[in-house]
């Protein structure tokens, strides 16, 4: 099924803007997935030309459907807060080029989403907007950091999301929301208009309840951007991994899950048997250096990416300060949360002279020996599939999970940031009332090889949605069509 007319979100933005944005403001006084909601506005790509096979505008499987932006990115007269109070008043002069060609393709800004601030964490909980809550149970989090994006999808506010990924931040909160969520291939989505926190692993990616959305947009906005230097167009149809898929890898040994997600990572590999499908079992032999390895990079990236909010050219300036080094003091005391600051500083610290032998320097070799490992797998499977998360969305605060806890959890997802290859969150099941996420990754451009697993899934495993937002929004106010 494509993405076009089968929704009813495209009659939404034409016949009932205003009451669409009061329907939006009242779900999401209990999930606090936005931090500005605007459906009237209309967006032209911002200084950035589409792709030359864009469709005209209203025309094309995407036009006229409302889109979610992760308050990370830049949509042109929104705000762009990064969910920090250092960048509280900020408004974006320019569209991001992802969202430049999305609007090309026909789709239209409705609001920007909740964050952990500048996408450091797993829960949306750092944020000064306060926490977003998990649809499925608004007493557990929505993962992180795109837990708004995620959270808007899932409960039905809207069809497709932005978000970012640097460490599982779209597959994550994908997983604990009950959606898709893609990490595509470093490069093919623009990183332009992206505020930095880790520029060697981050990547724009998209959440949709709906695969063919997530096809098709991720379609509307990849591509070569003379605007970001770490862009790549997507090769010839004839030089990408044939998207067939018969052959797959599972984790072996003690993966140290939950019984709710064993229980999914059992069902997901009971369903790729069922599909005909070869399953061998692989054992990683860098996976204990997996995390020390990203939180060392990411860590030292974010240091040096940070760097320019210092309350002079960017962000809220002290009232008073004595002089310039007084001046940054104290915006960045006062702008950075305490996530921020911690790892900020544990970069400034491995990128120290006489430590960035010892700390960044080696993780990057460590990061060369996981990107040999994976393509040795690869070159024997057609896909890896793998856990996103050791357990099912956690409660607020550190009563299932600390902050240690948290981090360390990421050890599934990293993978696919520390080896720029693409991974898709896919929709595993409803175990004791909450869903599971399983995650399809693959060699570089095998996006649609990712779907295609993901249509098998969805044959015995299609995904539900939660019990208190069963209904969309585009369908509860009276736009037609059926979700």
């Amino acid at each position: 099924m494509s993405a076009s007319k089968t929704t009813g979100w495209h009659h939404l933005l034409e016949t009932s803007a205003d009451d669409y944005a009061e329907a939006l403001r009242a779900r999401d006084a209990a999930i606090n997935g936005f931090l500005e909601i605007d459906t009237d506005r209309r967006r032209t790509p911002g200084g950035v030309s589409p792709p030359d096979d864009a469709p005209p505008d209203g025309a094309g499987p995407l036009a006229g459907l409302p889109l979610a932006v992760k308050d990370n990115i830049a949509v042109r007269a929104f705000q762009l807060s990064c969910a920090s109070r250092i960048l509280a008043n900020h408004v974006a002069p320019y569209d991001a080029t992802v969202v430049a060609r999305l609007v090309a393709a026909g789709m239209v800004p409705v609001g920007k989403t909740n964050l952990d601030e500048f996408g450091m964490g797993s829960a949306t909980e750092h944020s000064i907007a306060g926490p977003t809550n998990n649809p499925w149970d608004t007493d557990r989090v929505a993962g992180g950091s795109s837990g708004g994006s995620a959270a808007a999808v899932a409960s039905g506010m809207v069809p497709l999301a932005l978000g970012t990924d640097t460490g599982g931040s779209v597959r994550q909160p994908a997983a604990f929301c009950g959606i898709y969520g893609l990490k595509p291939t470093y490069g093919t989505l623009s990183r332009y208009g992206l505020v930095a926190y880790a520029s060697s692993l981050e990547v724009a990616g998209l959440l949709s309840r709906e695969l063919g959305m997530v096809r098709a947009a991720y379609e509307a906005a990849s591509g070569v951007d003379s605007m970001d230097q770490t862009s790549v167009g997507l090769p010839d149809a004839q030089a990408r991994p044939a998207a067939a898929v018969q052959r797959v890898a599972f984790l072996g040994g003690e993966l140290g899950l939950d019984e709710r997600t064993a229980q999914a990572y059992r069902r997901m590999r009971e369903v790729a048997v069922g599909a005909g499908l070869t399953v061998e079992e692989v054992e990683l032999a860098t996976a204990d250096a997996m995390m020390p390895a990203y939180y060392t990079i990411a860590a030292a990236e974010a240091s040096a990416n940070l760097a320019r909010f210092n309350g002079v050219r960017y962000g809220e300036r002290p009232i008073f300060a004595e002089n310039p080094e007084a001046l940054v003091r104290h915006a960045r005391t006062e702008g950075f949360g305490a996530e921020v600051k911690l790892r900020v500083l544990l970069g400034t610290y491995v990128l120290r002279s006489g430590f960035q032998e010892q700390y960044y320097q080696r993780a990057q070799r460590v990061r060369t020996a996981i990107r040999r490992e994976l393509a040795s797998v690869f070159a024997n499977h057609d896909l890896l599939i793998l856990p996103v998360y050791p357990t099912v969305a956690f409660r607020h605060g550190e009563t299932d999970l600390t902050a240690f806890q948290q981090k360390l959890a990421d050890r599934f997802t990293t993978l696919a940031n520390l080896t720029a290859l693409p991974a898709l969150s896919v929709p595993a099941g409803v175990y004791d009332g909450l869903p599971v996420g399983i995650q399809a990754m693959g060699p570089a451009f095998s996006e649609e090889r990712l779907m295609r697993f993901a249509e098998l899934v969805a044959a015995e495993l299609p995904p539900e949605r939660p019990p208190a937002y069963g209904v969309p929004l585009c369908d509860e106010i009276g736009s037609g069509g059926g979700a």
